[in-house]
């Protein structure tokens, strides 16, 4: 049993973070009104032997073990020896309690013994009849319970204990956290936060599609079974073919939204602060109020509760009306006096606690919509009180007001981490603590460019500005005091912060014990860049000279170090891959470093170790560095590097160093077995030629690779290595053991230094690349003696430069060809070039790869993805610079003229809105001009053809890509794209919200956008993303286990993971999200539908919720759980949950993608479910061509959709077609399977039916014919799909492939899965033994063991 440590010695400050988590601990929230979220408490890992668990993560968490791994060396099985306790079988045993709340009945409410008494707090304050109150104590006997106390630590609480609900006296405090908590319950089912942006809320529309249809787990009456209810005709607009694309139905309208209005108004009154003499009476504050019956109350909240005054507006009377309604609750009062109220208000909460939990919990970090409609703006106290006093006061129930965001990041970090229960209370903290800051930050910077924070040097010119705000530092993105000249000025400044916020990552990710990295988010905002920053113990009471004891503040011209810093950098030197080196300083001493100079050590006054500006943690990319005097590799070079780019702060991402190194080991492991088989060959022929002996590497390739050719370069990669080298698996045994050996053997100490040698490992004895960050670094200066090491490094960065040109970038493309990348929109492109190491800066490069690839057509998709990316980008360019040079007042007229000169097809004339302020003050302007004031109407000047020109001119400098365009609609004509779609990525990138309505791009007559339409303009944020990585660990091995085909344990697992990952990221996470999906998936294939649905249909709602609600992943989402509520009878859902996807699909990516096929051929075998052939036909006849065109006409892909077209001609009686179409199909099959195969079979049995039943039928036809109206008719099979069918071919075409198993067939199983196993190992495809398609990887091998 796991008690949660106390910690006696934790700062005030400290105990909320760490304690409560999540808004209004949602977590608890959910799982207790429902059975929705899985208890968050642990599961009991019994079952598991020790060394499973310890497989599974939860083995000691040894970072350098961890790195020793990655790195390839060290040893594999670490971990096995982790004492015991490590496996720690928690007990969730939860009990209930009975409640007894005033007015109402007692009822029983579950829990479990980790939880605190605050959550029970929360959960009564969620309950329909108990959510009017806040201030309240739980009492056990007439003992008060301590909020923060957890349960099992409480004497006398055991089952069926009865807790009393006791009314407390209010405070100030108590008063305004009431009066907040009743305006939420009002608002509960506004939208109108969700669409602002504000407290975490966000959209979700999934209930509009299925009404409420699915229920808890799916149960609900089956209206769907009965066909003729169905109304299955989409919409005009998602019909294959239908140019048309509508902005309305993104955001269908809820009916549940329309405003039930309980109160007209409820504001503080401008009667408070109550003078003294009320004090003494007990007066905390007044409150005035307008009820729905048009009734003017002011109303005074006291220590005993609320009652009406006799305060009018002009007057004063504080004495107690007559009569006073004396309430403990506002709601009670209110319900005595307005009986609209009464009414509306239960009404509402009945509604509000209907709505699924996973609708209302507020996200971790905060989702923007890019449209909303026009929403009422009401009157709101609590709203317009947060806008003016910051909030720092009450909200964050924290002793001592603001928070010091500084501590608390680093007090979370230091917290234990020796077993399970501590890993996941840290992880839980520092997840929380993040979180907070990110939202604080993100309000901060929106604060500073608005112009609400004064500056701590105010006397400086704007740019150079710098501020303080709730304990964060903000600074600008400019270049401030030509710091970085040399760089690239303002360009270099804009882009430090993201690599700097990538280094806060990447050690944060290592997570060294003493070394301690800044709290840091970068904002984009109305074209202003804001870093913020936590603040360091006294650092602005000393100068940065004196502080920095460590590292440079000048770029390497004067260079510190010390002891300390690098004992602990030296730590994060082997998975960061980062070379110990030295460097000179202005005294020409060597100094040794473990970073980039720039990085800067500084002791805090708390004694902390810190580093700050990790903006080189990577080292250089020479492809956009050209450098005098040196020169590229020839891969480097054929791609028409190096380029100049803007700044020279051009770095490769982490993933592309681990990608290279990984690669370079493999080449490392080839080499060593080859000169060993070389060795062991000349023993055996006894040719023991000395020259051969003494320098074995001159008859080896050894090769670097740059020189390597192309193919040995992807090989590695796909891990074919096998292939290439006979006995590689033996080699590796012998190159491991030959690592492992103390060197006795001058042999094999020589294959191991010719290995190391020619893959520029650091070490001559083992594997061990590493880079020095400050190669090629203006200023830095390195001791002559290192002269050949940093000759090594120079080659080592050139290799790399070249691994990307010529393996990572061709992979990515292969695997857009082979379909396992299929990006739908620019997030999700941009993922997969960054999941290779690729920079977005490379675009034009893959774009020119893709043009050049012989298979062009089947990346069509990719390749218009990738042009509307580029352009976007380029405009996005533009726009922030333009956006500086507008005035607040102008902003919306100067954001719809740019998206008119970007997107209408009206030549946008430069004409200032006709809005009487902005033309008097423009004519004013004219009088008298501020010298040097600069004229801010300058953005009305912009014409489409100069924004264009403008985009061409930066695709071509920036991305070196040549675009042929003019304007908008050349464009679309010449790629192909759409001008939604361009609006949708424009909006997202840089942060506009528009009206949502239809917008005419095409008219010539009038703009698209006018000022009205631009609603909001919100931050774009950046910040880190702390992993739950127990969870993690948990849900890798479940889905190894899954594709062993081990189904059961791999669920039990990825339940652990996902009570896990509960834990740390309370309920909404997009890591739950691809939890629940996996979830859902295993228990279809299991048979549990209902199970299916309901994990679906949750996972679903997070993915709007976090994502967002047109998101690919969502649209995926939407999918998969269209395909479960068909499996569960309920077909009109799956219909329109279907209709949902291709709408989205088609606004975010057109029609013309590879994932559309699949969408049509659901959609098309769902209306032939429903006897809607001709509907279906159209679909399944797209999905064939859509087909045809990416997966080549032989693939087995096409066979399946000239099967699923010919069986919907069979249903409708047209034989011929149905013969033509499958007959395509039969030839397929048994040119790529043979005849042999039983799909080749299949294909021809229902080939030999068809024509039967044409002959028949042309008999009957030629008896009418023949013998008129006495004709003896045959009845002929007319078919109606059975359901059972049109389910088996929809699981097909997921993927997902069903096995009905006698016992004898269970043994011939497991040899399968072994035999597919050991394809996968030596990377032979599974793509020939199922007909699946690019599934996730974890649907490698679903299948369904139903034992007869």
């Amino acid at each position: 049993m796991w008690r949660r440590p106390k910690a006696p010695g934790k700062p005030l400050a400290f105990v909320y973070v760490s304690l409560c988590h999540g808004n209004a601990f949602s977590t608890h929230l959910s799982n207790q009104i429902t059975s929705y979220v899985e208890r968050l408490s642990f599961c009991s890992i019994t079952g598991h032997s020790v060394d499973t668990v310890v497989m599974n993560g939860g083995g000691a968490h040894n970072p350098s073990e961890e790195e020793s791994k990655q790195d390839g060396a060290g040893d594999t099985d670490g971990g096995e020896d982790s004492n015991e306790q490590e496996v720690i079988v928690i007990q969730d045993t939860g009990f209930t309690v009975k409640i007894q709340a005033p007015g109402t009945e007692p009822f029983d409410l579950q829990v479990s013994p980790q939880e605190m008494v605050q959550e029970i707090h929360q959960v009564l304050m969620d309950r329909e009849d108990t959510c009017h109150r806040t201030c309240f104590s739980l009492q056990l006997d007439s003992n008060v319970l301590d909020n923060f106390a957890e349960l099992k630590s409480i004497e006398g609480l055991q089952e069926g204990s009865l807790l009393k609900v006791v009314e407390e006296p209010y405070t100030v405090r108590e008063a305004r956290i009431h009066v907040r908590h009743i305006r939420d319950l009002l608002k509960g089912l506004d939208p109108s936060d969700a669409y602002n942006g504000v407290d975490c809320n966000s959209l979700s529309f999934l209930s509009v599609f299925t009404d409420g249809d699915l229920g808890d787990s799916g149960k609900r009456k089956k209206k769907g079974s009965e066909l003729e209810q169905i109304d299955c005709t989409p919409p005009e607009h998602i019909l294959p073919g239908s140019k048309e694309r509508p902005l309305l139905p993104l955001q269908p309208q809820n009916k549940d939204w329309k405003p039930m209005q309980c109160l007209k108004v409820l504001t503080m009154s401008g009667w408070n602060p109550p003078p003294g003499n009320r004090k003494m009476h007990g007066d905390l504050m007044y409150l005035y109020m307008v009820t729905v019956e048009e009734r003017h109350i002011s109303i005074t909240a006291s220590t005993r509760g609320f009652y009406l005054n006799q305060s009018t507006t002009y007057t004063f009377n504080p004495k107690p009306a007559n009569p006073s309604f004396l309430s403990h609750s506002l709601v009670e009062l209110l319900s005595q006096i307005s009986p609209a109220f009464k009414k509306n208000f239960t009404a509402l909460q009945k509604k509000r606690v209907q709505r699924h939990p996973f609708e209302r919990i507020a996200t971790p970090f905060q989702v923007y919509s890019w449209t909303a409609p026009q929403v009422d703006h009401t009157m709101d106290c609590v709203r317009a009180e947060d806008a003016y006093t910051s909030r720092l006061g009450y909200e964050e129930h924290i002793p001592g007001q603001t928070r010091d965001w500084n501590e608390e990041l680093q007090t979370t970090r230091e917290l234990a981490r020796k077993n399970l229960p501590d890993r996941l209370l840290r992880e839980r903290a520092i997840f929380k603590v993040h979180s907070d800051f990110a939202a604080a930050a993100t309000r901060g910077s929106m604060a500073v460019i608005d112009g609400n924070v004064m500056a701590i040097n105010p006397g400086e010119e704007t740019r150079m500005q710098m501020f303080i705000w709730n304990n964060i530092f903000f600074s600008l993105g400019f270049d401030v005091r030509d710091h970085y000249r040399e760089l690239g000025g303002d360009a270099a400044a804009h882009a430090a912060p993201t690599n700097d916020l990538n280094g806060v990552r990447a050690y944060g990710a290592v997570d060294v014990e003493g070394l301690y990295t800044l709290g840091t988010v970068v904002v984009d905002y109305r074209g202003y860049r804001v870093t913020a920053q936590s603040i360091i113990p006294g650092i602005l009471e000393r100068e940065q000279e004196q502080s920095v004891i460590y590292g440079s503040i000048d770029f390497g011209k004067t260079v510190v170090s010390h002891g300390k810093y690098l004992e602990l950098l030296e730590r994060t030197s082997r998975p960061l891959k980062v070379q110990r080196h030295n460097v000179l300083n202005e005294k020409d001493e060597s100094m040794e470093l473990c970073s980039s100079v720039e990085c800067k050590g500084i002791i805090g006054n708390d004694g902390r170790h810190y580093i700050l500006d990790l903006l080189r943690t990577f080292p250089p990319d020479l492809n956009f560095l050209p450098v005098e005097g040196e020169e590229l590799s020839p891969e480097s070079v054929r791609e028409g590097f190096p380029r100049q780019h803007r700044h020279r702060l051009a770095c490769l991402r982490q993933e592309l160093i681990e990608a290279f190194v990984e690669h370079r080991y493999l080449l490392f492991m080839k080499m060593a077995a080859l000169q060993l088989m070389q060795q062991k060959a000349n023993k055996e022929s006894k040719l023991a030629t000395l020259t051969e002996n003494s320098s074995p590497g001159a008859a080896v390739p050894a090769l670097p690779s740059t020189e390597t050719p192309d193919a040995s370069c992807e090989s590695p990669l796909e891990g074919k290595a096998e292939d290439i080298i006979p006995g590689l698996a033996q080699a590796k045994e012998l190159a491991e053991s030959l690592a492992a050996e103390d060197g006795s053997d001058p042999k094999s100490r020589e294959v191991v230094l010719n290995a190391c040698k020619a893959v520029g490992s650091i070490s001559n004895t083992s594997f061990d690349i590493r880079f020095n960050p400050d190669i090629f670094s203006p200023g830095v200066r390195f001791p002559e003696d290192s002269a050949d090491d940093i000759q090594k490094q120079k080659q080592l960065l050139k290799d790399a430069g070249a691994f990307m040109v010529s393996c990572q970038i061709p992979s990515l493309v292969k695997d857009c060809l082979d379909h396992s990348a299929l990006p739908m929109d620019g997030a999700t492109l941009t993922e997969a070039l960054h999941q290779r190491g690729i920079n977005v800066r490379y675009l034009g490069n893959v774009l020119a790869f893709v043009d050049q690839t012989p298979a062009k057509a089947q990346l069509e998709h990719f390749y218009r993805i990738g042009i509307s990316e580029l352009i976007t980008r380029c405009a996005k360019h533009i726009f922030k610079t333009y956006l500086q040079g507008v005035e607040l007042s102008a902003l919306s007229a100067a954001v719809s003229h740019f998206l008119n000169c970007f997107l209408s097809s009206f030549d946008a004339v430069a004409h200032l809105p006709a809005d009487e302020l902005v033309s008097r003050r423009k004519n004013r302007k004219r009088r008298n001009r501020v010298p040097g004031g600069g004229d801010n109407t300058a953005w009305a000047s912009l014409t489409p053809s100069e924004l264009w020109k403008n985009i061409v001119s930066e695709a071509q400098s920036y991305y070196h890509f040549t675009l042929h365009c003019e304007n908008a609609d050349q464009v679309v004509e010449k790629y192909g794209l759409q001008k939604i779609t361009l609006l949708r990525e424009i909006s997202i990138k840089a942060g506009i919200q528009i009206l949502i309505k239809e917008y005419n791009f095409d008219s010539r007559h009038k703009p698209a956008f006018t000022e009205e339409d631009i609603l909001n303009i919100f931050p774009v944020v950046k910040h880190v993303n702390p992993k739950a990585s127990d969870a993690f660990h948990f849900f890798q091995s479940g889905q190894a286990k899954v594709q062993q085909g081990y189904l059961k344990e791999g669920c039990e697992l990825i339940n652990e993971a996902l009570n896990l990952f509960n834990n740390v990221y309370g309920a909404m996470h997009v890591e739950i999200c691809a939890c629940l999906r996996l979830l859902a998936r295993l228990n279809y294939i299991m048979g549990d539908h209902h199970e299916a649905l309901s994990n679906q249909q949750k996972a679903v709602l997070m993915s709007e919720r976090v994502l967002g609600v047109e998101h690919p992943n969502t649209i995926q989402e939407y999918m998969h759980l269209a395909l479960y509520c068909f499996a569960n009878g309920q077909l009109s859902t799956a219909l329109k949950l279907l209709y949902r996807a291709r709408y989205l699909m088609l606004m975010v990516c057109g029609e013309d993608h590879p994932e559309m096929a699949l969408l049509d051929s659901n959609i098309g075998l769902v209306l032939h479910g429903v006897m809607e052939y001709d509907l279906s036909l159209r679909f399944l006849e797209n999905a064939l061509a859509i087909n045809s065109k990416y997966h080549g006409p032989r693939s087995l892909k096409v066979a399946l959709s000239h099967h699923l077209v010919a069986r919907v001609y069979e249903s409708k009686a047209e034989f011929r077609s149905a013969l033509q179409q499958e007959k395509e199909g039969y030839t397929i099959y048994k040119n790529q399977v043979g005849e042999a195969h039983e799909k080749t079979k299949e294909s021809s049995e229902y080939l030999k039916y068809l024509t039967q039943q044409a002959v028949a039928l042309q008999r009957t036809m030629n008896e009418i014919y023949k013998n008129g109206s006495n004709a003896s008719i045959m009845p002929l099979k007319f078919t109606a799909p059975s359901m059972a069918s049109v389910l088996e071919q929809l699981n097909i075409i997921n993927g997902i492939i069903f096995i009905p198993l006698s016992q004898k067939d269970l043994e011939n199983l497991k040899a399968e899965v072994q035999r597919r196993q050991q394809l996968q190992e030596s990377g032979k495809s599974v793509e020939d033994l199922t007909v699946d398609g690019p599934l996730e990887l974890e649907d490698k091998i679903p299948m369904d063991v139903n034992v007869d």
